[in-house]
């Protein structure tokens, strides 16, 4: 998936299922906690985006700031997991 493609998703998706409006007029860097764009339900509602579009699992360690907090974040946290190998059982 190129870099625009993901990045156009997510902000396709904030805004129309979580801001409930067709324009995300903020930049990839923007947080989405400190701007007040997104709760504590909303972080909910992208983990569950996650894991259902793009088929990764998401440990509860992991749904930080670091990894959801805003549009880069996001997008780097999805490209680092679909990149991991996955685990072959023994």
């Amino acid at each position: 998936m190129t870099t625009n493609k993901l990045e156009s998703q997510i902000r396709t998706y904030v805004a129309e299922n979580i801001l409930y409006t067709h324009d995300f007029p903020h930049d990839d860097d923007a947080s989405f906690l400190n701007s007040g764009l997104i709760d504590s339900l909303g972080v909910m509602e992208l983990l569950m985006y996650v894991q259902t579009e793009f088929g990764i699992h998401v440990s509860p360690l992991e749904v930080t700031p670091e990894n959801f907090d805003s549009v880069a974040r996001l997008s780097a946290y999805i490209r680092s997991k679909l990149q991991e190998p996955l685990a072959i059982p023994a």
